[in-house]
């Protein structure tokens, strides 16, 4: 069959399978496929085709399920009183359905970004897009969501807060926008009358903010034209141009919200409608899979707090998640939500729910509340394996999330709830793989090389566990993580971590990004991170007490799931970084770890007063280090941490590394 009729063929038995579950419920109401190609051979995996295009689905705003979302009831409705929405998606599949798994894995796109393919186990592998401020872009998964109106259809307001950091000195104009990684719009102010509006700065390490005049600022355009420029409600010019050393912030009513939680939905429908699908893309789906990195590992514990998990008709959507180096809830569901902010100044995220148990959060008075209350409710609560590393404890606060406000004791982990710790990482480990003696390279802004310590092949590992456990009930490993009980979490201290003096590295203590108690106003509900943000600037009742791991001789973490290269280390990895310009300079930069490598020969650390054994100290000479790369390869294979296909690979990357060469 020629891809033009096989296309063809899987658009018409999409038609079909839609007219069937059109009875169902009004949820995915049409599926256009824009091709299918061949997908590229992954060594060990059958033969994929990936199917792209874009599904238009409708909900019901009074429905239970659907309430829910921030400002639904304010969207204009079709004839049928339903609310449309639509967004792209990608199904990577085998050719041949005898190869098939019978498990769909969802990857949630981290803003817009995505990777899929084929899968070496046969597992049906689905992206989609959720994230409806992202730019339209055909290299981008990405979600039409409407605007909410006012009574009669006048625009709908509210306070919009952005901020502006570390701008190059001569910076005039500045566009409004959020998000890291890649920038989103803010919403036009309903007026350009800087007097209705609120600009300030603060100079790094105080807390006082400076207003700046109305009359030195406007909403313009100064690229071209001297200040007060060009109108412009998109950007925002400075008589003088930005200070680099300052972070400026503005606040301004800002019209037209777009109902970004409805991507919530979005996923869920898609995901629902393909598992109960037998004859149409998906063919033949049993078990469903989700797994969300960073940004989108935030969105699926927002996905099953908020109660996603179960579809418009009761039915559970996906068996098993796993949320990967997430520390908090997404700012989706939020009158002019920023979902790709990060745990920055005056951001949401961490105000809610944190915890999988339940926990009576006295500090922040938001009660007794668990990320699981309404899948419990609804019996539709997912198996869950929860991943993560160093970093998030120390750029995205992760440490609530284990023991609390308070920081008094260890919070239970449910039965259908595993926790892996990948120890001393960077956000989501070192991607490039091998063994690097001088780290994986300068970090722009930072101080030290970025660490090289990856967590991939654990990540893997994990993640076959979670589709056993849901496909064939096998429980996987108990969970490991560092402890209080245990003393693996301590203080963020020099002292309690039991930090070694290694030259020239800043004190672990500044490096901390603390976490503030904000308040939001009325208008923000807390638990679900949902509703209006009317506080702007948020108001600050204090800061959250925070633990980080503790670390041996080395300065490496002792708890959790060691990496082979962390069990034959080439010098201490770290979760954190140091920023070296800006208005930040001093502190922790972002979620960035470092690496400090070991000297290689005992004259060269001695020479810099090294505490830490040189390379040739520990391993005598490079067939030491291979010796040692072995043996840890072969104790993680057989307890289970490696597959065997990354364990092939680890050694082939020790072989070509340059250490003690």
């Amino acid at each position: 069959m020629t891809k033009h009729l096989r296309t063809a063929a899987v658009c018409s038995t999409a038609a079909l399978a839609l007219a069937q579950a059109g009875s169902v419920a009004a949820k995915v109401e049409r599926i256009v496929i824009d091709g299918t190609t061949a997908a590229p051979k992954v060594e060990g995996a059958p033969e994929y085709e990936i199917v792209s295009g874009h599904f238009e689905g409708t909900l019901d705003p009074q429905l239970p399920a659907n309430t829910v979302i921030t400002d639904i009831a304010q969207v204009p409705r079709n004839a049928q009183g339903l609310v449309e929405y639509s967004a792209t998606f990608r199904l990577a599949r085998p050719v041949d359905t005898t190869k098939a798994s019978g498990v769909l894995f969802y990857d949630v796109p981290n803003r817009g970004n995505y990777l899929i393919g084929a899968d070496p186990d046969g597992h049906v592998r689905l992206v989609s897009g959720w994230q409806g401020d992202l730019p339209k872009d055909p290299a981008l998964q990405t979600a039409n969501v409407p605007i909410a109106k006012g009574p009669g259809g006048r625009p709908l307001t509210g306070p919009v807060l952005v901020r502006f950091q570390d701008l190059p000195a001569g910076t005039s104009t500045a566009p409004l926008a959020g998000s890291i990684g890649r920038p989103t719009a803010r919403p036009e102010p309903v007026t350009l009358d800087t007097r209705k509006a609120t600009l300030f700065y603060q100079t790094p390490g105080r807390e006082e903010r400076h207003q700046v005049a109305a009359t030195d600022w406007a909403f313009a355009d100064c690229s071209t034209r001297p200040f007060p420029g060009k109108p412009d409600p998109h950007s925002l010019c400075l008589r003088g141009g930005f200070d680099p050393a300052r972070a400026y912030t503005l606040v301004y009513t800002g019209k037209d919200p777009l109902v970004l939680g409805i991507g919530f939905a979005a996923t869920r429908d898609l995901v629902a409608y393909l598992r109960h699908d037998p004859d149409g893309l998906a063919r033949q789906i049993r078990w469903t899979v989700a797994s969300g990195t960073s940004q989108s590992g935030n969105f699926l514990k927002s996905f099953v707090n908020l109660g996603f998990n179960a579809d418009e008709t009761g039915r559970i959507v996906f068996d098993g998640i796993n949320p990967n180096i997430a520390a908090r809830q997404v700012p989706l569901n939020l009158r002019f939500g920023v979902p790709g902010g990060a745990a920055r100044a005056f951001e949401p995220g961490s105000e809610g729910a944190l915890w999988w148990s339940r926990y009576d959060d006295r500090l922040r008075g938001l009660g007794t509340t668990s990320l699981l209350d309404r899948c419990n409710a609804t019996g539709t609560c997912p198996k869950i394996i929860e991943t993560f590393g160093s970093a998030e404890f120390w750029g995205l606060r992760m440490s609530p999330g284990l023991v609390g406000t308070d920081a008094a004791a260890d919070l239970p982990l449910p039965a259908n709830v595993r926790r892996y710790y990948f120890p001393s990482v960077t956000h989501g480990g070192s991607y490039t793989g091998g063994f690097k003696p001088a780290g994986d390279g300068a970090v722009p802004g930072c101080r030290l090389a970025a660490n090289p310590n990856p967590s991939l092949e654990s990540l893997h590992a994990a993640q076959a566990m979670l589709v056993d456990w849901v496909s064939k009930g096998i429980p996987p490993k108990p969970s490991v993580y560092p402890t209080r009980s245990a003393g693996d979490l301590v203080e963020p201290t020099a002292r309690a971590m039991g930090w070694p003096a290694i030259p020239d590295t800043p004190d672990p203590a500044r490096m901390l990004n603390t976490m503030p108690d904000y308040r939001f106003g009325r208008g923000f509900r807390r638990r679900d991170v949902s509703g209006s943000l009317t506080t702007l600037p948020p108001v600050q009742q204090g800061t959250i007490r925070q633990l980080v791991p503790r670390v041996n001789g080395d300065g490496n973490e002792t708890a959790g799931i060691a990496s082979v290269q962390l069990q034959v280390p080439l010098g201490t990895y770290l979760g954190w970084n140091e920023t070296i310009r800006g208005f930040d300079a001093g502190k922790g930069c972002s979620f960035v770890g470092g690496f400090v490598p070991f000297a290689r020969t005992r004259e060269e650390r001695l020479a810099k007063s090294d505490p830490r054994p040189s390379l040739e100290e520990r391993y005598g000479n490079r067939d030491g280090f291979l010796a040692q790369v072995r043996a840890a390869v072969a104790r993680q294979v057989a307890a289970g941490w490696l597959l065997p296909r990354d364990a092939e690979r680890l050694l082939r990357q020790a072989d070509d590394s340059d250490v003690l060469r």
